[in-house]
């Protein structure tokens, strides 16, 4: 596969995604299949974004066969532990109307509940049944990973977290990277505050790019796969020429210069939202 990562279980990942987050399942169906027929390969949805089923309609409508596809969905946290793990990946199959998912996550650790360890193991059951390709987890920590790891002797092939130029996460990438996991990429915009930065500006300038180009290559330079929402066509083949342009060590440590550590999703420690 072009464009992609190879996974720790032997599964490729593309580098560069469609997420589907916040977009009205009304009209998720007609922007995932103009970005697949765009080129996008990699489509990143979850229970909670309310908008399975119009990702699986587009999928269905697209020109490009399920086969040539990564679908991602992931698992809430109302639904955590083993058994309610398990019915909530068939859910996600019977909504999204695919035999088996690319890749399944565990959408947040909510470590209070402590029941991420059974609800990986209910990962692990559904992907050797056939249903899950490729297992991850996504917003974990290093003792989150270092705890299911340990007591189940799978590793996650991805770990999703927040990062863009206000919050680079190197620490928690070298963590990733340091047990074979690949880190993915979610808000890698930033909401858009990292735009008008003086050194985002310089490069687009010099390299007659987009801010959104920019700020793209900068996460696959990185390493990461990266899953930006767009749900405009201009924007969504914007997206795609990131893969068509380097960026020098130079352009690289004055975007990461940018980091101050905020957030601008919930702190996975914190986190445990129904």
């Amino acid at each position: 596969m072009k464009n992609a990562i190879k996974l720790n279980d032997g599964h490729s990942l593309p580098r560069l995604g469609l997420g589907v987050w916040q977009i009205p399942n009304d009209d998720t169906a007609g922007v995932v299949s103009t970005a697949i027929n765009a080129g996008y390969r990699l489509i990143d949805g979850a229970f909670i974004y309310g908008n399975e089923e119009g990702m699986g309609k587009g999928i269905v409508q697209s020109d490009v066969a399920r086969d040539a596809l990564f679908v991602t969905s992931k698992v809430w946290n109302s639904e955590q532990g083993y058994d309610k793990a398990r019915r909530a990946i068939e859910d996600s199959l019977k909504r999204i109307g695919l035999e088996y998912l690319n890749m399944c996550l565990i959408h947040w650790p909510c470590p209070v509940k402590d029941q991420y360890v059974d609800t990986w193991k209910a990962l692990i059951a559904a992907q050797k049944d056939g249903q899950i390709r490729s297992i991850g987890v996504s917003n974990f920590n290093p003792d989150h990973l270092d705890r299911i790891i340990g007591e189940t002797g799978v590793s996650p092939v991805v770990n999703q977290i927040e990062v863009n130029p206000r919050l680079i996460q190197e620490k928690m990438r070298a963590e990733n990277k340091s047990r074979n996991i690949v880190t993915q990429s979610w808000t890698p915009m930033g909401q858009l505050a990292s735009f008008g930065a003086p050194a985002i500006v310089d490069i687009c300038n010099r390299l007659e790019r987009t801010p959104a180009q920019v700020i793209l290559r900068w996460h696959l330079q990185l390493g990461a796969s990266v899953i930006p929402r767009s749900t405009e066509v201009a924007h969504l083949t914007e997206n795609l020429a990131a893969a068509d342009f380097e960026l020098s060590d130079k352009d690289m440590a004055a975007i990461s210069a940018l980091d101050e550590g905020q957030r601008c999703g919930p702190d996975p420690v914190a986190f445990e939202d129904e």
